[in-house]
């Protein structure tokens, strides 16, 4: 898999890493935050301007998510609309919804499954987005 870096588009893996980082920092400091807050047990007690590692660990996630998803497209030969959306399914439920639901079981997460669905639906809805960007600019 790895003979494959030679061909991956970078602009493509470039455009899909910043929408589905912009994503997440929309997902979780505008569009659900309060939501968010409630699944955190952190109602009104997360900072406004977070501490760097909340911010530049999530991108380098980020980035290794859009990273290795390329590599799959390319691997897999993804191409048409309906493989696409097969694969962001397959991936998207079990691999990134599956283990946000399981992070979230623990003593930590006082509401494991309100935190699994913002989260696990944040990972699922990238997963489609950067599937469709690397594939159709492959």
């Amino acid at each position: 898999m790895i003979n494959y870096i030679n061909t991956l588009n970078w602009g493509s893996i470039a455009l899909a890493f910043i929408i589905y980082f912009v994503l997440g920092a929309l997902w979780f400091t505008t569009i659900f935050k309060k939501s968010y807050e409630e699944a955190l047990g952190k109602v009104g007690q997360l900072p406004d301007r977070p501490k760097p590692i909340f911010v530049i660990g999530p991108a380098i996630c980020t980035f290794i998510i859009t990273f290795a998803t390329a590599i799959l497209i390319n691997v897999l030969d993804i191409s048409s609309l309906f493989s696409t959306i097969e694969f962001a399914s397959v991936v998207g439920i079990g691999y990134l919804v599956a283990n946000t639901v399981n992070i979230a079981i623990n003593p930590n997460i006082p509401n494991p499954l309100h935190y699994s669905f913002i989260t696990g639906s944040y990972h699922l809805l990238g997963i489609y987005i950067i599937s469709f960007v690397l594939v159709y600019m492959r």
